[in-house]
């Protein structure tokens, strides 16, 4: 009985994983105003009830792709950490900053990012969900790195740049804005 029960769990928790990849691509794909509950079933394979046992709400399954694009981003920066050339925050930073602008390349996890963003504004849970995941980011990087406020903030803010850079395709502009706003940023 005890098996059967956990099989039973692991079942709905790879069913939740799938869901969840599944809503990733909708997401990205329509944004979350754009996207509904119905989308991601079809999408999954399953029914929409089936999606709602899951997820209590469209909301929900929405925070929970957020917050599982910033584990990813996280595991992007914890991987750039670990492979830096140094310790110091300089050499840190750069490593870090390499490995998320590789990361990003994957266009559903950097217009997930975006729509989260945009969705922040009016959705509280959405807000939250992003705040608390920058927060977790900014004190990871910070301890990583050992970089002072500033440093950290120059990060983000460059990361943002490289986010938007890749977002509008800037490197296929050939234009004096375009190389002005890539100079020293790295993005793939």
């Amino acid at each position: 009985m005890q098996t059967e029960r956990r099989r039973r769990l692991s079942t709905a928790d790879e069913r939740r994983e799938t869901v969840l990849r599944t809503a990733i691509g909708a997401f990205a794909s329509r944004g979350y105003f754009g996207t509904t509950t119905s989308d991601v079933a079809k999408a999954a394979g399953i029914s929409q009830a089936y999606v709602y046992r899951l997820f209590p709400n469209k909301e929900a399954l929405f925070v929970a792709v957020v917050e599982h694009c910033f584990v990813r981003v996280r595991k992007s920066l914890e991987d750039g950490a670990a492979e830096a050339g140094g310790s110091s925050p300089e050499v840190v930073l750069s490593s870090m900053g390499d490995a998320y602008a590789r990361l990003i390349v994957d266009r559903e996890l950097l217009l997930v990012q975006l729509h989260a963003q945009a969705a922040a504004v009016s959705e509280s849970a959405v807000r939250e969900a992003v705040r608390a995941g920058y927060a977790r980011l900014v004190e990871y990087v910070r301890g990583a790195s050992g970089g002072s406020d500033r440093q950290v903030q120059e990060f983000f803010a460059v990361g943002t740049l490289c986010h938007l850079l890749v977002a509008m395709d800037a490197q296929s502009a050939d234009a004096p804005w375009a190389r002005t706003l890539a100079a020293g940023v790295r993005h793939y």
